[in-house]
């Protein structure tokens, strides 16, 4: 694996590079999104607004869940690695929030138009964290397409699954199919807030059955921390879809 990158004097963390082309691809995504939305707001706030806080939420989260880690060695939040998956979106929820009463739209219109960018960027993060070979990698697989990350930040030498490459498979999907849910919504078809609904239930679906594989420890009825989170995420969906959808009846029959 290649954690780093050297170029002269400079060194750059593989990871890094791949969240800030996550971003990148994002930025392009969420531009043409919102054009055919019709909402007037700059994909490049909206971008680094979420990049920004998502990160710093992904740290804090990471705080409050290893809180031994951070009294141990608070400087850790400065680290280059250390970041969580949940925590960042905490932190992107609550932006979206605030941008949207900036913008003085709806809150689910924009949480719509982000959603497929969300599925991407996470997808091209996870690909460095198999670049970086930082411990996201699952259990040993005899499987022919199992990988051994031993120059890794968190080495081994034996043939584990390449959880990173699946979720990158899975995100890529999920950015397709809501890109394309959406393409309704920007007729005003589809009740504002399906898409992230959506987005809320498979990303956490593929997060739980990832989290099968994976080495994380259980830490409530068999369930890993981010299997926990993942089960909320559906039922926040499930739940929203439901509401969204309720809310669109009455807004179309207000209209008649």
């Amino acid at each position: 694996m290649l954690p780093f990158v050297s170029i002269g004097r400079f060194t750059f963390a593989t990871y890094g590079i791949m969240m800030a082309t996550g971003l990148l691809v994002g930025y392009y995504l969420l531009r043409a999104d919102l054009k055919r939305r019709q909402l007037d707001i700059k994909p490049q706030v909206v971008l680094l607004s979420i990049g920004l806080f998502g990160l710093l939420a992904s740290k804090l989260f990471l705080a409050i869940e290893n809180p031994r880690l951070f009294l141990e060695n608070p400087a850790f939040l400065l680290s280059r690695s250390g970041y969580t998956f949940y925590g960042a979106v905490i932190g992107g929820v609550g932006v979206v929030f605030i941008l949207a009463r900036v913008y003085r739209i709806s809150s689910l219109r924009l949480f719509d138009a982000v959603s497929a960018e969300a599925a991407i960027g996470y997808g091209i993060g996870r690909l460095g964290c198999l670049l970086a070979g930082d411990g996201d990698y699952g259990t040993p697989t005899s499987l022919p397409w199992g990988m051994r990350f031993p120059h890794g930040l968190v080495p081994t030498t034996v043939s584990v699954h390449p959880t990173p490459i699946y979720e990158f498979i899975a995100s890529a999907m999920l950015a397709v199919y809501l890109w394309r849910l959406g393409a309704p919504a920007s007729h005003n078809e589809a009740a504002p807030g399906q898409v992230f609904a959506q987005y809320l239930i498979l990303s956490g679906i593929a997060r739980f059955l990832v989290e099968i594989i994976r080495l994380n420890p259980p830490v409530l009825w068999g369930l890993t921390n981010a299997q926990c989170v993942a089960v909320i995420s559906v039922v926040a969906g499930i739940v929203l879809a439901n509401r969204s959808r309720l809310w669109g009846s009455s807004e179309l029959s207000s209209t008649r």
